[in-house]
C-alpha cells in the first residue's frame, strides 16, 4: 500500500522557508505590526465618545437613520461594557486586513479577468483557500510570524482575500460587450478602457466581493485570538478557557454589534455604486 506523506511533503517546505526566509518574514512583519498599529493610534486617539458620534454619523449619512441609531446605541453599549479597547484593537486588525487583501486581491482580480489561462489556475487556488478550515491558517502564520498581532493579520488576510479576487474578476467579465466597444472606438488605451469603463461598471460587485472580505476576516479575527492576536477573539477564548459564560458572552455581542455595523455600511457603499 502506497503511503504518502503529505503533511511531511508541507512540514519540510515550510522549514526550509523558516530556514531561508527568515528576514524576508522578518521585513513582513515589521511591515505589517506598523501599519496595524497607525490603525490603532488612529482608532484609539479621540475620546470614545468622539469615535462614537462619528461612526454613527458615517453608519446615518451612508446607510440609513436605522443603522446610525443601532450603531449609536451598539457602540454605547459595547463602552459601558467596558469593551471598548478590545473591540478598537479587533477593527484596527480587520481594517489591516483588509486594506492588504483589497491591495493584493483586486489587481490579481483584474489580471484574472483579462487572462483565462491565469483565471484557470486561480480557481482552484481559491478554491481550496475557500475550504481550508479557518484553523489550518494559524499553524504557518505562526511558525512563519510566531504569536501575536501580526499572524493574526496574515491568517486574516490569506483567509478572506478569495471574495475580492473572485468577484473582480466577475465584475469585470459582466461589464457589457458595447460598453467595452464603445471605449474602443473611442480611441481608449487598455489602462484607459479598464479605469474609465470596466471598473466603474463593475464597482457593484468589488463591493460585494468587499463586504465579504470583511465578513470573514472580522470571523478570522476571532479565531486568531487563539494565537495572541488579541481583540474581542481574546475575550471569547478567554470566556470559553475559563468558564466565564458573561465574558463570552458580552465579548460574543460586541461582535456581532461590530459586524452588523461594518456589513450594512459597506452594503450601502455597493448598492450607491450602482
Amino acid at each position: 500500500m502506497i503511503n504518502l506523506d503529505v503533511g511531511g511533503f508541507f512540514e519540510n517546505i515550510i522549514t526550509w522557508l523558516t530556514e531561508n526566509l527568515g528576514s524576508v518574514f522578518d521585513a513582513i512583519s515589521n511591515s505589517v505590526s506598523s501599519m496595524l498599529d497607525a490603525f490603532e493610534g488612529v482608532l484609539m486617539l479621540p475620546h470614545p465618545f468622539i469615535l462614537i458620534a462619528l461612526l454613527s454619523g458615517l453608519a446615518w449619512w451612508v446607510a440609513k437613520k436605522g443603522v446610525g441609531i443601532f450603531t449609536l446605541l451598539g457602540l454605547l453599549l459595547i463602552y459601558s461594557m467596558g469593551y471598548w479597547v478590545p473591540t478598537m484593537e479587533t477593527l484596527a486588525l480587520v481594517i489591516t486586513s483588509v486594506v492588504l487583501a483589497l491591495v493584493i486581491g483586486i489587481p490579481i482580480g483584474i489580471w484574472a479577468s483579462k487572462s483565462d489561462i491565469v483565471e484557470n489556475i486561480m480557481r482552484p487556488i481559491l478554491d481550496f483557500m475557500q475550504t481550508l478550515p479557518a484553523f489550518v491558517y494559524l499553524i504557518p502564520a505562526v511558525l512563519f510570524f510566531k504569536l501575536g498581532e501580526v499572524p493574526g493579520v496574515i491568517s486574516t488576510l490569506i483567509f478572506s482575500i478569495p471574495p475580492t479576487v473572485r468577484l473582480t474578476n466577475l465584475g469585470i467579465r459582466q461589464v457589457p460587450s458595447d460598453i467595452k466597444e464603445a471605449a474602443q472606438a473611442f480611441g481608449s488605451t487598455p489602462n484607459q478602457q479598464l479605469f474609465k469603463a470596466e471598473l466603474p461598471v463593475a464597482l457593484p460587485t468589488i463591493m460585494a466581493g468587499v463586504n465579504q472580505t470583511i465578513m470573514l476576516a472580522l470571523s478570522m479575527v476571532v479565531i486568531a485570538g487563539m494565537i495572541g492576536a488579541g481583540g474581542l477573539g481574546n475575550e471569547v477564548l478567554k470566556g470559553i478557557t475559563q468558564l466565564r459564560i458573561d465574558v463570552g458572552f458580552e465579548a460574543g455581542i460586541s461582535i456581532v454589534i461590530l459586524a452588523i455595523f461594518l456589513d450594512r455600511v459597506t452594503h450601502a457603499l455597493g448598492v450607491s455604486a450602482k
